[in-house]
């Protein structure tokens, strides 16, 4: 069976009351973006608490549409439909009769019928059509069985301008639509973790830039490469992502010279911190994204997050921070992006990390240590801020 429309529901937008609307309305855009990249020609549209896809070209690829569908956040379920005309009672049955044996070769299952009228004008009601439907079908094939409880199918009726049929329920991201929640400024790594951070702090209705901190020569133009290519997978699914790639070199070895070696790290993740918060309040953000988990590195420890949150004002958020790095792992893998992160292509924290890097900074230490610095930074920090390159992903 070729289905023409699609149903799609959600699940938290439910529940958001008076302003549903405005968080319907980002869905419905989302979608129509999303089906910009598919072949074929769709009409998006909403209606009484529902969100249809109808399919206006003769040919589409059902696969990918589906695929495109399952990237937008808000989506909890799609449901290919069969949506006709209303043509009486017999009509009907014979379509849903037609409808389970297309969709179901094997009719050694259980079925359960729900139906549900939207048009209260319609001459039977709900119960009645659920009996009527549930015998005809039985009678149909022999096979099948109903199972009020838990069912293999349940086949949904439902009675609006038109009738729609539909039984399969494909799970979408969940979430919040992407816009609807702000924008952030994601410090984009060409690690496993920070494209990860970006997934799912997307997928919480939050619009993403991201910046990315590049020191040639110590790092090439492919671990560059890779990140682009990183945050277009993550586009994806967040819509099209603003990448601000940032020339750290000069501030790393200023860094390097004047500071002690342990605390390296520390010290030029609060200055990737500072300029990223520039970059930020430039470009609207209302916070930083980091991919950071408790413990996972030394500078990932509570004393040194406390260290590096106290170079910026803003909020820092950082929705990996209580997962294992196997969880960061999992999600990576599902949403594509975990076979780019592995490729060996070093980015500039793993270029000057120390042998030894402290794991419990003290903070005045810290503090004090930077004023090593204060003969040529600012300088360095303006420099890098003023020639960052603007890379554009994900936008048609």
């Amino acid at each position: 069976m070729v289905f023409k429309a699609f149903l799609i529901k959600y699940a938290e937008i439910g529940v958001k009351g008076k302003n549903r609307g405005i968080f319907e309305d980002a869905l419905v855009q989302q979608i129509k973006y999303a089906l910009k990249r598919c072949e074929g020609d769709f009409a998006v549209h909403r209606t009484r608490g529902r969100i249809y896809v109808d399919v206006l070209s003769e040919e589409y690829d059902y696969d990918e549409t589906v695929e495109h569908l399952q990237r937008v956040f808000g989506i909890a379920e799609i449901c290919p439909m069969v949506q006709v005309e209303d043509e009486g009672f017999d009509k009907l049955c014979g379509t849903l009769v037609e409808y389970m044996d297309d969709v179901y070769a094997d009719k050694n299952i259980t079925f359960k019928v729900s139906a549900r009228r939207a048009r209260k004008n319609y001459p039977l009601d709900s119960m009645t059509i659920n009996s009527e439907v549930g015998g005809i079908l039985l009678d149909a094939f022999p096979d099948m069985k109903v199972d009020v409880h838990k069912p293999d199918v349940m086949l949904y009726i439902e009675i609006r301008e038109k009738i729609y049929i539909y039984s399969i329920e494909i799970p979408g991201p969940g979430g919040m639509p992407v816009g609807t929640n702000g924008k952030g400024m994601l410090l984009l790594s060409g690690g496993i973790d920070s494209p990860v951070a970006g997934y799912m702090i997307a997928k919480r209705g939050v619009k993403i830039d991201a910046v990315y901190f590049h020191a040639p020569p110590y790092t090439s133009e492919r671990a560059k490469q890779k990140v682009v290519d990183l945050a277009k997978l993550v586009s994806r699914y967040s819509g099209p992502i603003y990448l601000h790639v940032v020339n750290f070199t000069d501030i790393q070895l200023y860094i390097y010279e004047k500071c002690p070696h342990d605390e390296l790290t520390i010290i030029m993740r609060r200055y990737m911190m500072r300029i990223a918060e520039m970059i930020a309040r430039d470009t609207e953000c209302l916070g930083l994204i980091t991919g950071e988990s408790i413990g996972q590195v030394a500078s990932q420890t509570m004393h040194s997050l406390a260290a590096t949150d106290d170079a910026c004002e803003m909020p820092v958020y950082r929705p990996l921070i209580g997962m294992d790095k196997q969880e960061i792992i999992d999600i990576s893998e599902r949403i594509g992006t975990y076979e780019t992160s592995i490729l060996p292509f070093e980015d500039c924290c793993t270029i000057f990390v120390a042998k030894h890097p402290v794991t419990k900074p003290n903070l005045n230490v810290i503090r004090k240590h930077e004023r090593f610095l204060d003969d040529r930074i600012d300088e360095l920090v303006k420099s890098a801020v003023e020639s960052k390159e603007l890379v554009v992903v994900g936008k048609d």
